[in-house]
């Protein structure tokens, strides 16, 4: 039988971060945690669409525990703050799904002088996860969940000398990068997990071809070229509902089943029931994670270190 978000085990005490949560798969991903009795911290950038979804949430599950946090992920002050944040308010933090993203933008730069695409899908998320470490293994399994895409099996590996591709932009390729690199994060992160000798793991999904607004901004902002319109009539005709398409990161959350390091999506590639998807070309992937590593701690100077993060933990009586 097909895996759906009534398998969600019960989560009742756990504490899980979703960003972009105020819409798409994001709100699907709050809504479910929330039935099945997670406290769930919507971090998004927008308040006011952020409480406009906290109440649709309400509306249909009564009983969620939900807060909001703000958070802007193109902005490395706004995801330490909205880390911050988080940790004052919660001694562990059981799930983390890293959904927001934005798709084949027009180039520009992130306040930090990030290209945009990789702020947001990746850096971004990088310094939210080294900033969230000890609280993750405070937990008794914490699992962080980045999200990838279809576009990372064309993609070039980040060039760690050319990270925003300084005189070489291409929206489609920007993406491209980003995505492989949340993928390439994901691998890098559960090994450092697992070789710190802890319990938390790090897994990756990617939602196929689901029909959110993801194609519409592409469009609305003037990106993706000729493939934009496309992608968005196509995504309007034949893309899974948000409901579908969230599966695969619900799945990597929460199934007992899912091991660390695996990547997650749907039975048929664009669509289909959530399932284990088998990496292709997993060497070159794996050979580039180092440089994904170097560069992200270049950039951010967050430096992800789960080996003293671990003994931290440990030495409170955690991980």
């Amino acid at each position: 039988m097909s895996w759906t978000a009534d398998d969600i085990p019960d989560l009742t005490g756990r504490v899980a971060v979703v960003t972009g949560a105020n819409g798409g798969l994001g709100l699907v991903c709050t809504r479910e945690l929330a039935r099945r009795g997670a406290h769930v911290v919507m971090a998004a950038r927008d308040p006011e669409k952020t409480d406009d979804a906290r109440a649709a949430v309400l509306a249909e599950v009564p009983e969620a525990s939900l807060e909001t946090v703000p958070i802007d992920l193109a902005s490395q002050a706004s995801v330490r703050e909205a880390a911050a944040s988080i940790a004052e308010r919660h001694d562990a933090v059981d799930l983390l799904l890293a959904n927001a993203g934005v798709m084949a933008m027009p180039e520009r730069r992130s306040e930090d002088g990030f290209e945009m695409q990789l702020a947001v899908n990746h850096l971004g998320h990088w310094t939210l996860t080294d900033a969230l470490l000890p609280r993750l293994l405070a937990a008794p399994a914490a699992r962080i969940v980045t999200t990838t895409s279809i576009a990372r099996l064309n993609a070039r590996p980040l060039d760690p000398a050319n990270p925003n591709l300084d005189g070489e932009y291409e929206d489609w390729r920007a993406y491209g990068q980003s995505k492989l690199a949340a993928l390439q994060f994901a691998m890098g992160l559960n090994a450092a997990l697992r070789d710190a000798g802890t319990s938390a793991r790090a897994l990756c999904a990617h939602p196929g071809i689901s029909h959110t607004d993801l194609q519409k901004r592409t469009v609305r902002e003037g990106g993706g070229g000729r493939q934009g319109p496309f992608w968005e009539a196509f995504a309007e005709q034949r893309g899974m509902p948000p409901a579908e398409g969230a599966l695969p990161q619900l799945r990597a959350a929460t199934d007992a089943g899912a091991r660390g390091g695996t990547l997650w999506g749907p039975r048929w590639g664009l669509s289909g029931p959530p399932t284990r998807r088998y990496l292709l070309r997993r060497a070159s992937i794996q050979a580039g994670v180092a440089d994904v590593w170097r560069a992200s701690q270049e950039l951010t100077g967050a430096r992800m270190d789960v080996e003293a993060a671990a003994a931290a933990a440990r030495a409170r009586g955690a991980a």
